[in-house]
């Protein structure tokens, strides 16, 4: 619908240019946008805004003329009025929503794609913990927040690959060591002063553990530095391995899995920053390497070798980015925690002496998560060891409440997510408010099989009996979701999702309450079963792109 809203107003302008009317200028993509309030109709653009500087005309006396050029030849416009300065709000003819139907029918799985992505290549880059300790709900945020960007990516037409950055080399990692190390001696019998840089977890008791079980006590002789080696890599496997499967059991899988330890080999570190440094983009105060990143609009230049001689994570990042898009991605996104904000604009200016444009890198900030149970907060603190994790938060509340929650707000927003609300088999669970709106259309269509009444295909609908204002609402809210989704992809807003759900399903809870859709006319009962059928089909698709079931009953 929105693309014949553009089409007419792209026609009307075209006709005004050759008419005279308006001078032969550039015409932007017409801004075609749902009202935030419906009585200013189904459809709003500001065209004739976006034209009055160009044009040099009044916005208004533009409207007119356009108004007066447009050729509605699908006879799909009911009322076209004027507003405010030259606002166009447009209402579609009832039929045309009703007839729009066959659509989500036909398509079924597949309404709502797109092939808007033209096939370019995507690299969406996301969770990238460190492999220091088990995943916790602030992890989960982003490693679901990143799953669906790249879902809705894919469904509009990208090739997306999703990928998992192992920090695998530097300081933390000969931390993790360090700290298996002092647990393995510690349950070995010697007193242990524990540093406040090592890890606490019990995890780390448990890996020390099986050490023992498998090796015994020989590491109390060898080689410290050796053995904090061997601890590290042993240790690192082990939690990364978790990783994947609290991953894999939230539904989140990679394409990829990348070492940060492949970005140093042959000197590739090195290498890159010598080549910057040649072309200018890299310079020394005598011991430290600075990059230039003010050049590129930064607020101070940062550091890329340190003084001792070691690399910040801005130079691995450098050096990533350029492995990823000498990969061929067309476009990569990173997926991070709110607390890099102030980190976006070196890593911009690193692409862009790579000779990448800035708009080649998309950073979507994922915010904290604060965990709470019945409204009391719960602490997590990754250091003391009495963090919260994915794994605790699966085994209580379950996959698909998990990632429905955490999709509840604008992911640079700030999330509450109550346990107790959680695991609720009521409308205050909003997860469940939505998987019930389609479980119980599941079972009206049941109950209709089962009174040999089966589903109507299009031509057996009299559409126009679908007149009651809910089922406008209803059909009007399924007609918009590609639009929705592939808004979604547009922007990287995966909560876009959970909104149109909680509110279609808010629509159809509404409908169903005050309506009967099995009654004795047959004509209506089949008018209101293809509407429900097309309400389900809707459901279950943006459900599945948020990677939560649309179950038959609950």
């Amino acid at each position: 619908m929105k693309n014949k809203i553009v089409s007419l107003l792209q026609k009307a302008f075209s006709s005004c240019v050759r008419k005279g009317i308006l001078p032969e200028i550039e015409l932007p993509s017409p801004e075609v946008e749902v009202p935030n309030n419906p009585e200013h109709g189904d459809y709003a653009s500001n065209i004739a805004l976006i034209l009055a500087k160009p044009a040099r005309q009044n916005p208004r006396k533009i409207a007119e003329a356009i108004k007066d050029n447009i050729n509605d030849t699908e006879n799909i416009i009911e009322t076209m009025e004027i507003a405010g300065p030259g606002f166009f709000n447009f209402r579609l003819k009832d039929n045309v929503w009703q007839n729009a139907l066959q659509i989500i029918s036909e398509q079924g799985k597949d309404y709502g794609c797109s092939a808007v992505g033209a096939g370019k290549k995507v690299q969406v880059e996301f969770v990238s913990a460190n492999p220091t300790g088990p995943l916790h709900i602030g992890h989960a945020r982003g490693a679901v927040v990143g799953d669906v960007v790249a879902g809705l990516l894919q469904k509009t037409g990208y090739d997306v690959d999703r990928e998992y950055y192992i920090n695998d080399a530097g300081n933390q990692m000969n931390n993790l060591g360090k700290s298996v190390l002092f647990r393995y001696r510690e349950k070995l019998g010697e007193k242990i002063e524990f540093p406040e840089t090592c890890y606490r977890g019990e995890y780390i008791k448990d890996i020390a553990a099986d050490i023992i079980n498998k090796k015994g006590n020989k590491y109390l002789t060898q080689n410290e530095e050796e053995t904090i080696q061997y601890f590290n890599t042993i240790a690192g496997e082990s939690i990364l391995a978790e990783i994947k499967d609290d991953l894999r059991d939230f539904g989140v899988t990679f394409d990829v899995y990348f070492s940060e330890k492949e970005l140093y080999k042959n000197d590739g570190v090195t290498k890159l920053l010598q080549k910057l440094q040649k072309e200018g983009f890299i310079y020394s105060d005598g011991a430290t390497l600075w990059f230039k990143t003010t050049a590129f609009g930064d607020e101070k230049d940062r550091v890329v070798i340190r003084k001792n001689g070691e690399p910040t994570y801005f130079a691995a990042d450098i050096a990533y980015h350029k492995n990823k898009f000498e990969r061929g991605y067309d476009m990569v996104i990173d997926i991070w925690g709110a607390d890099h904000h102030g980190y976006m604009p070196r890593l911009w200016a690193g692409i862009q002496a790579l000779g990448h444009s800035r708009e080649a890198l998309k950073i979507v900030l994922v915010q904290l998560v604060n965990l709470l149970r019945a409204g009391e907060p719960v602490a997590m603190s990754t250091r003391s060891g009495e963090f919260v994790t994915l794994r605790e938060v699966l085994d209580e509340v379950g996959r698909d409440a998990a990632r429905y929650n955490f999709l509840m707000r604008r992911s640079d927003s700030h999330l509450d997510f109550d346990l107790e609300v959680a695991k609720r088999q009521s409308n205050e669970n909003p997860v469940y408010y939505v998987q019930y709106a389609h479980a119980r259309i599941c079972s009206i269509l049941k109950m209709a099989r089962e009174r040999g009444i089966s589903l109507p295909g299009f031509s057996a609908v009299d559409r126009s009996l679908l007149s009651q204002p809910e089922e406008k609402a209803i059909i009007k809210m399924l007609v918009m979701y590609p639009a929705m989704i592939e808004g979604a992809a547009k922007a990287l807003e995966p909560h876009r999702v959970t909104f149109y759900l909680n509110e279609l399903a808010g629509i159809f809870h509404s409908y169903y309450n005050k309506n009967k859709v099995i009654s004795e006319d047959a004509a209506l009962t089949a008018a209101r079963i293809y509407l429900i059928e097309s309400v389900k089909i809707v459901l279950f698709n943006a459900l599945t792109i948020l990677g939560v079931s649309a179950p038959d009953k609950m």
